[in-house]
């Protein structure tokens, strides 16, 4: 079935992230991250798979959407793991693969859009609600290579 490939890529990320998860620290730091890092990771493949059945076009793109938002976050969760060293574990193979998902995701959103790739030097940073309330591309130009 069409999807199955990110569908099961997103569940591995997931339980890969969950191991991590319970290598963390078990102090008040440990369980935060913890915490914001499992909620994301799992957010993302549930987000996905809500878009599988979506009613519309403009549904698939909204879901797809919020599963790209969320594994944008894990991928931060994971990258502040790693930076502060909190624990021991493959954190930068799921960096890798989370930086993955992030691009197959936003891509889905685009070409479902019909739009194609940001020009260089330009980053599409979010959406805004068109007349019909489903959102639309806003383009950004901030210089620094970071998508806010």
């Amino acid at each position: 079935m069409k999807g199955d490939n990110i569908a099961d890529r997103l569940l591995a990320f997931a339980a890969d992230v969950l191991v991590i998860a319970d290598r963390l620290p078990k102090n008040a730091t440990g369980r935060h991250v913890m915490t914001q890092l499992v909620r994301a990771a799992s957010g993302g493949g549930s987000n996905y798979e809500e878009a599988r059945a979506a009613e519309s076009r403009a549904d698939f793109v909204h879901k797809v959407a919020i599963a790209a938002k969320e594994a944008r976050e894990a991928l931060y969760w994971l990258r502040l793991i790693d930076r502060a060293k909190l624990c021991e574990g493959p954190v930068a193979a799921l960096v890798g693969e989370a930086n993955e998902l992030v691009a197959i995701l936003t891509s889905s959103v685009r070409t479902a859009k019909g739009i194609g790739h940001a020009p260089v030097g330009e980053e599409r940073v979010g959406h805004a609600v068109g007349q019909h309330g489903f959102g639309s591309d806003v383009n950004a130009t901030n210089g620094s290579g970071h998508d806010y």
